[in-house]
């Protein structure tokens, strides 16, 4: 006989692989700097970073990057990645997420650990 607990499950969400272009321009465009000088890219931002997201989720190297029609070259893609990582944009993209959860009451701190460590959980024991 199984009983039903009304225990609540913690859901985590899972690491993003792509983002809608209105999550875009409201959340990310605003954090990353962009060039004052030189020619725009022919290809929006919001491209780029998707690009960017499949990237780093499929773990393939930058070389092995296949985009639709070729619409712009993988050593594009990465040199964007490239200069929002020197230039603070990833830095101050993290900051206001974690500002914007906590103002949202989503951001659960007990579950962090200042160290970077992790906890370790047996196989089947609750977390």
């Amino acid at each position: 006989m199984e009983t039903e607990t009304n225990e609540k499950k913690i859901i985590y969400n899972e690491i993003p692989k792509q983002i809608s272009r209105k999550d875009f321009n409201k959340y990310i465009n605003p954090h990353l700097r962009k060039p004052k000088k030189g020619p725009k890219p022919k290809l929006s931002f919001y491209k780029i970073f998707n690009y960017i997201l499949y990237v780093l989720h499929t773990g393939i190297q930058w070389n092995q990057l296949r985009t639709r029609r070729n619409e712009i070259h993988w050593t594009n893609v990465y040199k964007w990645h490239n200069r929002w990582s020197k230039d603070g944009s990833y830095e101050k993209l993290f900051s206001a997420s974690i500002i914007h959860l906590k103002t949202t009451n989503q951001l659960d701190t007990s579950i962090i650990h200042g160290d970077g460590s992790n906890t370790v959980v047996k196989k089947g024991a609750p977390a």
